[in-house]
């Protein structure tokens, strides 16, 4: 049998692969025998944890609107055929509607399978693998492709695969949390108050008008399948037509083309609000009824207020590049514990679980990215479980006359900030970066005015004082690439230049890192 060396594809807990040709430079390592083999591994993997036979097990797949999708799909059903596996075809589907279908009375599922590549470019796809604990881990992903690798090619397929509706049943599933979370009150003559656009329980969202922004992904299901039907105007919304090409913008609420698109249709229609999600729907973002952007430190503050409501006190996990505004907010003016720990959304999910494990209650992990998980909601990173919460508490605002500005109206935000990322040139790019971090922070405990902020998780985080920038810096590792990513934030006009200056002259002497971005 050939060497295979399918390793390249992992992605932290994901598989990630170039799937189609067209990008210069970039080679296909994802084919359709790969996607053949790694379901293999996946099954060999899921019958050894759940002590069941493949021919036993009921595993669940779907896609995003990737162009590589369907084939992707169709190669990994033929694997989990020739294996006797019962495979369910969700179709077009989002990434946490996947994991629910081990959930779901209806479906109960060992495993699901979901292909996607998130926001990455057209060209690129993955795989995403669940079970009932939740999202793979890092480790099972290594041990998925070690089998994988070991692999014959399946043989023919000896059953059919079976098609299923799990998008309907999980749209069906955010409506009821809608109607109750909302608990609207059906007044005297309801067909009167359906005329008059008067919220009832059957149609808690009459009144409200939402702008959906699906980027062309799997999100147009939450306007058409969940507000609308519960009595929201979403004519506003705006790239709801799946599309594998992405031809108005990146669907990333990280996407500053994409944010400032949702914020004009916001602003242009008059809608009481907005909601962004990526191409696979498990991150999200909001706008508010001004057209002002809750991304980055505003999903996490707008997350938290959401998951605290009936959990005083309770510990927030976010990432590491949160500001020190946000802290202030959640801690002071929250009353909530913040646990600033690393990137990566199955490194805060992770975290949080640890947490309660320990006693310690913790209602919410989430990223700045909009990876948000909640612990009554299985910890899944659900960008339409957050959005579903968003639009609960706006249509109870709207029973007082309030807008959903007002619940984070006193989450300051920095006057500047910026991201860099420096390439790292030596071949053994891990442990350079490690002797940079470790250089970096012995350098900055030498100087005055800054200091070393303690306790720290991922990279070396400094505090700069008014005369050196006012204001942090992040020095850390990329979890997967030869960068350095650093963050930098200020309270006064000029700071973050100010604080460029100082990292720049700390880091000078390191040739192998490419700091000409500063």
């Amino acid at each position: 049998m050939e060497t295979l060396n399918y390793k390249k594809l992992q992605n932290g807990s994901d598989i990630r692969g170039v799937a189609l040709p067209g990008v210069e430079g970039e080679n296909v390592n994802l084919t359709v025998e790969a996607a053949k083999r790694l379901t293999l591994g996946f099954i060999r993997w899921l019958s050894e944890k759940t002590g069941k036979a493949a021919k036993d097990l009921t595993i669940s797949i779907g896609h995003d609107p990737r162009l590589s999708g369907e084939d992707l799909k169709y190669a990994a059903i033929s694997a989990m055929l020739s294996e006797e596996v019962l495979a369910l075809d969700c179709g077009l589907a989002s990434t946490p509607a996947m994991f629910m279908s081990t959930v779901f009375e209806e479906y109960k599922c060992d495993g699901a399978i979901m292909i996607t590549a998130s926001h990455l470019p057209f060209n690129r796809n993955g795989f995403k693998y669940f079970d009932k604990d939740g999202g793979l881990n890092k480790k099972d992903i290594t041990a998925i492709i070690e089998i994988a690798e070991k692999s014959e090619l399946p043989g023919p397929a000896v059953c059919l695969s079976q098609e299923c509706d799990l998008m309907e049943t999980y749209a069906s599933h955010l409506r009821e949390i809608i109607k109750k979370g909302v608990n609207a009150e059906n007044p005297a003559g309801c067909m009167a108050a359906v005329k008059d656009n008067i919220p009832t329980y059957e149609r808690p969202l009459a009144g409200l008008k939402i702008v959906v922004d699906a980027g062309n992904g799997a999100g147009g299901f939450y306007a058409e399948n969940i507000l609308a039907p519960l009595g929201a105007d979403v004519s506003g919304s705006q790239f709801l037509d799946p599309d594998g090409s992405f031809p108005n913008h990146a669907p990333n609420p990280e996407d500053k083309k994409a944010m400032a698109s949702i914020s004009a249709k916001v602003i242009e229609t008059g809608a009481d609000f907005g909601l962004i999600f990526d191409t696979d729907v498990d991150r999200s973002a909001a706008v508010d009824e001004n057209g002002k952007e809750i991304a980055r430190n505003g999903i996490v503050a707008l997350a938290a207020v959401l998951a605290s409501e009936g959990h005083p006190g309770t510990t927030v996990v976010t990432d590491s590049i949160t500001s020190d505004q946000l802290a202030v907010f959640l801690e002071d003016t929250l009353g909530l514990k913040h646990l600033r720990f690393k990137r990566g959304y199955k490194n805060v999910i992770n975290k949080a679980i640890e947490l309660n494990e320990a006693g310690t209650d913790c209602q919410l992990a989430i990223e700045t990215s909009g990876h948000a998980a909640l612990k009554e909601n299985y910890f899944l990173d659900d960008g339409a479980y957050l959005a579903t919460k968003i639009v609960i508490k706006a249509a109870l605002l709207a029973k007082e006359g309030k807008k959903i500005s007002s619940v984070i109206a006193e989450l300051e935000e920095p006057l500047e900030a910026r991201e860099v990322r420096f390439p790292i040139l030596a071949e053994e790019f891990g442990d350079y970066g490690k002797t940079v971090i470790e250089a970096f922070e012995k350098a900055a405990e030498a100087k005055e005015g800054i200091e070393v902020v303690k306790p720290n998780y991922e990279g070396v985080r400094l505090t700069f004082d008014k005369e050196n920038g006012d204001g942090w810096c992040l020095l850390r590792m990329s979890l997967h690439d030869p960068i350095m990513p650093l963050n930098l934030e200020s309270n006064i006009e000029g700071g973050v230049a100010i604080i460029a200056e100082k990292v720049r002259e700390i880091l000078a002497p390191f040739d192998k890192l490419d700091i000409s971005k500063l």
